[in-house]
């Protein structure tokens, strides 16, 4: 009784400073986002040029919270924490190959697929751009660019996944805020060099995401060749860690669907409100994800881990007691958050 009230505490004490390492990693990100925004809002402000890029970010943004930091993430930690404590090193990097090599396929042919159909899916999203001039062929052209963006962060997911468990936080965290200053650096230069070729300026931004998405993911592989994956092309679609991923993924995914149906709406509402109103609803929800981020996203990242080593080691105890006191802590730092 003694060993699992000290398991539990230490536990306890084991996210709180994952979470903090992961606050701090995270408060650099939405610094740096906060910068983005600033950029974007003073080459841009809110209008023509920046409703298309929201819109044509929104829409692969949509799958990358399933694929990436959502139902994919939280439904490979659970079955790679699982493989990691109960079947060996050589079946948990065969796993991680797996998912890796499956999820780029997948997410390659999403990819070709919402490319080829960009223009009927910005008239899906925002049907009343249609009214002003360009601006649906603009948002299409924005979408094709940085579609592939979803490949990139959402193996980006996996990695991260990969080193939480293996008990690495702080580089994972920080990946997003290389994600920002590629954005930054590189979508700025390239928004002053396009047009001297006649290009719209906000397409260097969509060059720049791209750019940014891939830094999130070549920023972790150092740190993932460290800890000891060395990556092996395989695809075993009846490997069953691969079909239990997939499983699992289904009551997020449909859990997280709300959310998706939400922005949708809002960004469809958006766009008939008349030019700019895209653009400010975008800033405003931009400010709501920095206490998430830095508190909700921080603790869930730093949890699942943890949780779901005891749910592997059928510690259902260990694992009810961290559950509880992770509530505790972000309910402690969330409340006054929502206050202020």
């Amino acid at each position: 009784m003694i060993k699992k009230e000290k398991t539990a505490g230490s536990s306890t004490g084991k996210i709180a400073r994952s979470a903090g390492a992961v606050s701090v990693a995270v408060m650099c990100s939405r610094v740096l986002g906060l910068v983005r925004e600033q950029v974007f809002a003073g080459l841009f402000g809110a209008g023509y040029a920046y409703d298309a890029f929201v819109v044509a970010f929104r829409i692969p943004n949509l799958l990358r919270d399933l694929f990436g930091e959502g139902a994919l993430s939280a439904a490979f930690v659970t079955v790679f924490s699982d493989y990691d404590t109960n079947k060996g090193t050589e079946a948990t990097w065969q796993l991680a190959s797996n998912v890796l090599v499956f999820i780029s396929i997948l997410l390659s042919f999403l990819t070709l697929l919402g490319i080829f159909l960009a223009e009927p899916l910005v008239h899906l999203l925002a049907p009343d751009f249609s009214a002003v001039a360009g601006k649906t062929e603009l948002t299409a052209l924005l979408t094709r660019i940085m579609f592939p963006f979803l490949v990139f962060v959402a193996l980006a997911a996996v990695v991260m996944g990969i080193l939480n468990t293996k008990g690495k936080f702080f580089v994972p965290a920080i990946s997003s805020s290389f994600f920002n200053m590629g954005s930054i650096v590189g979508g700025t230069s390239l928004a002053l060099l396009l047009p001297k070729f006649g290009m719209p300026a906000i397409v260097g931004m969509a060059w720049g995401t791209l750019v940014g998405g891939l830094l999130q993911l070549m920023i972790q592989l150092p740190t993932l060749r460290k800890i000891g994956f060395r990556f092996k092309p395989r695809l075993n679609l009846g490997d069953p860690g691969l079909r239990r991923i997939l499983w699992l993924m289904l009551p997020a995914t449909i859990g997280l669907s709300a959310t998706q149906i939400n922005i949708f709406v809002n960004t469809n509402f958006a766009a008939s409100c008349g030019e700019g109103s895209v653009s400010w609803l975008n800033y405003a929800f931009r400010m709501v994800q920095l206490p998430i981020g830095v508190f909700g996203v921080a603790f869930s990242i730093a949890a699942m881990p943890v949780l779901a080593r005891h749910a592997a080691e059928k510690d259902l105890d260990g694992l009810r007691k961290t559950f509880a006191s992770s509530l505790v802590m972000v309910f402690s730092l969330t409340i006054p958050a929502t206050v202020a």
